[in-house]
């Protein structure tokens, strides 16, 4: 499973946009972009969104047990 970080940053690439040409695009600062590149923990679940958009995705919150749940599917 790839982690945000190396999911934005590789499709990104494989559209050949550079980090601001890319935020310019989704709507968001530049340090929205970096910081989700950087692998930042603290950001803007609407933010992340708006990036994630661009490429047909979204993420939603989960709870805890919820996410055990679908683990215990998977095993």
């Amino acid at each position: 499973m790839k982690t945000l970080k190396q999911f934005v940053k590789e499709r990104r690439k494989e559209v050949n946009l550079t980090q601001e040409e890319f935020a310019d695009r989704a709507g968001v600062a530049l340090t929205v972009i970096r910081k989700i590149e950087q692998g930042k923990t603290n950001l803007n679940l609407e933010k992340v969104n708006q990036v994630l958009k661009m490429f047909g995705h979204t993420l939603v919150p989960i709870s805890e047990k919820e996410l055990n749940n679908q683990l215990d599917e998977t095993s």
